[in-house]
């Protein structure tokens, strides 16, 4: 079956990068990702979510009171 378009050299494949031992690392490859502007958004937003929702867990959990450090009950004579 013969298409009109050359389909085929779209799909080609490079055999020749299989080797490459000039990759970037990963770190390096999803920093240049995560630099670009659509994804540099949607990271910055994620970040302040992640923030908003840790400070927001944080600032509901009540502390343990230490002893001594509460205020005298009503009744105790003052000094």
């Amino acid at each position: 079956m013969r298409f009109a378009l050359p389909f085929a050299t779209g799909f080609a494949q490079k055999q020749l990068m299989d080797n490459d031992s000039n990759k970037p690392s990963d770190s390096k490859t999803f920093l240049q990702w995560a630099i670009t502007p659509p994804q540099s958004y949607a990271l910055y937003l994620a970040a302040l979510i992640v923030i908003f929702v840790s400070s927001f867990y944080i600032g509901t959990m009540k502390p343990k009171n230490a002893v001594g450090l509460t205020p005298p009950p009503v009744s105790a004579p003052r000094n």
